[in-house]
């Protein structure tokens, strides 16, 4: 089943994908880094591999992404917990979560990422992990 524009966002936030993730999905640059990370979770639940690549920056962005189940199974998004967002320049922030996911019938797993953004442009781009 697609899911529809009414459906709660995948990002934890309490509200319908529409009023969140969907409309930086849809073209509008996500207002921080916070927002932006939110979003391409989103867009990874919703395999949404076009926005992944276009909200990351040229310099780390892989050449294509593949979003395709694992070997073991569909991968589940099962929840998103941000720690911590903080701007660290003019143009530069930083955000830790946690994201859990399962592949097939596995145990849940969980991700702890370290992101680092740049903002060029009034754009916020994902540039890599720590």
């Amino acid at each position: 089943m697609k899911p529809r524009p009414t459906d709660p966002c995948p990002c934890g936030l309490p509200r319908d994908y529409a009023r969140c993730c969907g409309r930086y999905h849809a073209g509008e640059p996500a207002p921080d880094a916070e927002a932006l990370m939110r979003s391409r979770y989103s867009a990874y639940v919703r395999h949404d591999a076009d926005y992944l690549l276009a909200s990351w920056h040229p310099s780390t962005r892989p050449a294509e992404l593949s979003l395709d189940d694992a070997p073991g199974g569909r991968t589940v998004w099962l929840g998103l917990d941000v720690q911590q967002a903080s701007q660290t320049g003019a143009d530069a922030a930083e955000v830790v979560f946690v994201a859990r996911y399962r592949i097939g019938g596995g145990r849940a797993v969980r991700m702890v990422e370290h992101s680092r953004f740049v903002r060029e442009d009034g754009r916020w781009y994902y540039l890599d992990a720590r």
